[in-house]
């Protein structure tokens, strides 16, 4: 399975500003893998140290900062020759010895030579409260589950990968079926590299929904684990509640879903834990859609997203014979799972800006709001029977925007500053 990450470390290692780089994400999205696979393709030889359970080495780190004793202390452990140019050194789990995090500021600053990839799974970060992240003396990298298109790849689907890669909407018609069946799966597996693995050697839905079970287990236990014990019941409930929260008609989220008189205070720490270890996502509502966007941000409104459509679907209880009843999986359950699966493409698509927007009275709804360049573009997301879109009008008039958004099941087209964009081609907004 390729990662279209192994792009940016390819540029990574060119890069004569060259840094440590820290991949950072959520538990169960392919960080070792993605580094062991860049390792295995690019360098003659690859060593990786798993902090989480070697002794030795995080005895190695601890003592000092001296980076050819520690590199030394690698070679006689792991019984190999690093060659800085030829070996990629790997810290799994870095976050696990503070000390160990602090070196790649010695590395960076007296050796820059070693290629190093540091990687961290962000639920046990809060561990080591008192060791940020170095800041200035790193490169970072987020690693999010598999997106569409990487869906596609890992499906061997090339030819409807290149049609979407090339925006050419004559293909984008001529395998519409095709498009919208993939995306039907999409929505059951996600992205999840394990459940891809999966669906990609069974395709059996009832062994996906396994393999999510046994993920949401995982994630289970690490909050279990690492989080402060008065704050479990918290995170369990935050979490229990996204399927509700997403279905609702207003998809904002309520403290009252957890509890009747809940206050914001109370939850804080929980949604914090949870969102810093990318569990869930946090979507933010602006008042008005000017740039710079976040000058606009209401902090008090927002709507919370899984970090995985294939997780939410499998909270939600999709069946898979669901896949019989034409498309209406894209507008059921108010189009919780279209939103999300939006939301998890727009997220990995770029560094661009990324909010929702109400006008003051609540009554007209821009699902994204996406600022790619010098453009803020509203991209409206029903997909449901009723598709006079009122509130992309309703913004459309009152803020002229260059460009607006339309994502339905039918073909490209743009007319006037109106574009509408097939759903499974939502990339693509990066191009407009």
């Amino acid at each position: 399975m390729r990662r279209f990450a192994l792009d940016k470390l390819l540029e990574w290692k060119a890069s004569k500003k060259r840094k440590p780089l820290i991949v950072r994400g959520a538990r169960q999205t392919g960080k070792t893998r993605l580094a062991h696979d860049f390792g295995s393709s690019f360098f003659g030889n690859t060593v990786r140290i798993g902090f989480d359970a070697d002794s030795v080495m995080n005895r190695l780190f601890e003592k000092d900062h001296d980076i050819q004793r520690i590199i030394s202390g690698i070679e006689v452990a792991y019984k190999t020759k690093i060659d800085p140019a030829g070996t990629l050194l790997i810290f799994d789990e870095i976050q696990e010895v503070p000390a160990a995090l602090d070196s790649l500021k010695y590395f960076y600053e007296n050796a820059p030579e070693y290629h190093i990839i540091a990687t961290s799974s962000l639920p046990v970060v809060s561990k080591h409260i008192g060791s940020p992240f170095p800041v200035g003396t790193s490169d970072s990298l987020e690693l999010y589950p598999l997106s569409f298109k990487e869906f596609l790849s890992a499906l061997g689907m090339n030819n409807l990968l290149e049609g979407l890669n090339e925006n050419d909407p004559e293909l984008s018609v001529i395998f519409k079926n095709e498009y919208i069946d993939r995306l039907k799966e999409y929505f059951f597996v996600g992205g999840l590299p394990e459940a891809v693995n999966d669906f990609v050697k069974n395709r059996d839905f009832g062994s996906v929904r396994e393999v999510q079970n046994k993920i949401l287990r995982v994630y289970e236990f690490d909050y279990l684990k690492f989080a402060p014990n008065k704050e479990v019941p918290k995170i369990r409930a935050i979490l229990g509640s996204i399927p509700a929260g997403l279905v609702k008609e207003n998809k904002k989220f309520f403290y009252g879903l957890l509890k009747k008189g809940a206050r914001a205070g109370e939850y804080e720490t929980a949604l914090d834990w949870l969102s810093g270890s990318r569990l869930i996502h946090k979507l933010s509502r602006i008042s008005k859609p000017h740039m710079p966007l976040n000058t606009y941000e209401d902090l008090k409104a927002f709507k919370l997203y899984m970090n995985d459509i294939g997780l939410l679907s499998y909270m939600i209880g999709l069946d898979a014979s669901a896949f019989l009843k034409g498309n209406s999986v894209f507008s059921d359950f108010n189009g919780a799972l279209t939103e999300q699966f939006l939301f998890q493409q727009l997220i990995q698509s770029g560094n661009m800006p990324l909010y929702y927007w109400t006008n003051d009275n609540g009554n007209a709804e821009i699902d994204f709001v996406v600022q790619p360049d010098i453009n803020v573009i509203p991209i409206d997301a029903k997909l449901s029977k009723n598709l006079n879109a009122k509130s992309l009008k309703v913004y459309r008039e009152y803020f002229k925007p260059e460009t607006a958004v339309r994502i339905s099941l039918s073909e490209y087209k743009k007319q006037d500053s109106l574009t509408t964009l097939p759903l499974y081609a939502i990339e693509e907004v990066n191009k407009l």
